[in-house]
């Protein structure tokens, strides 16, 4: 794939397909949008950067953005192949809430050892604060980040070993919807996971502080129905609805 051919070749597609939730015609759609703003067919964590801060012009989404990049970056060669893009892309946006999930602790867990620490945690939320600045106004025992992971560590740290694994962090997002507000950079009352997972993923609007959410981080550069049909517009223009 690049930059000399601007349709994917059937094999890949027959590929993509069986990886991901989405249609032949999407995928298509999708990789003309990828080429338009990357046509050396990779996004590097500089561009990724610049496209999250275009969205959250409020804080400091660079530290934040990196951390998705990471994610998204399969191989960790430092950039971001139209592969690694729609898989991400097709997991957050489309997939359970447990794929959803799985995607969330492998940005938490840095080190990839299995287990999302409290410093660990920490550091992503400080970058989901700084990213977005004073627009929400969280509760009290959550107005800061320390004060957020303290209260999770608080609650599902049973043993007091300063680590949650996959199966605890899971189960205790599905016990307890409280939780996705808490590892989101929501207030009380902002919307709830399963609210948001009807229309495919939070969709983000930073204007009214509704909805932030880390786990469809890919609306960042996901577009509506209409622009989808738009004949393969660029991933800045089909951002400029929900990511």
């Amino acid at each position: 794939m690049g930059k000399q051919n601007s349709k994917l070749k059937p094999e890949v597609i027959s590929d993509l397909v069986g990886q991901t939730q989405f249609s032949p015609q999407e995928l298509q759609e999708w990789y003309k949008g990828f080429l338009k703003d990357c046509p050396d067919g990779t996004l590097t964590v500089e561009e990724f950067k610049k496209i999250y801060g275009n969205f959250f012009p409020y804080g400091d989404a660079s530290k934040f953005a990196e951390h998705v990049f990471r994610t998204f970056d399969a191989n960790g060669d430092g950039r971001i192949d139209f592969r690694e893009f729609i898989c991400g892309l097709s997991v957050a946006s489309r997939g359970t809430m447990e794929q959803k999930l799985k995607w969330a602790f492998a940005m938490y867990d840095l080190d990839s050892n299995g287990y999302i620490s409290r410093q660990e945690m920490l550091e992503i939320v400080r970058a989901m604060y700084k990213m977005i600045g004073n627009v929400v106004r969280m509760p009290e025992d959550e107005s800061t980040a320390e004060k957020r992971v303290d209260k999770f560590f608080r609650m599902h740290d049973k043993n007091g070993d300063g680590k949650v694994s996959l199966p605890e962090f899971i189960e205790a997002c599905k016990s307890d919807p409280s939780i996705l507000r808490m590892l989101q950079a929501s207030p009380s009352g902002g919307s709830s996971f399963s609210t948001c997972a009807r229309c495919g993923g939070m969709s983000t609007n930073v204007q009214n502080a509704q909805s932030f959410h880390h786990l469809d981080i890919s609306k960042l550069v996901n577009s509506n129905k209409n622009l989808a049909k738009s004949g393969g517009s660029s991933l800045k223009r089909r951002a400029r609805c929900c990511w």
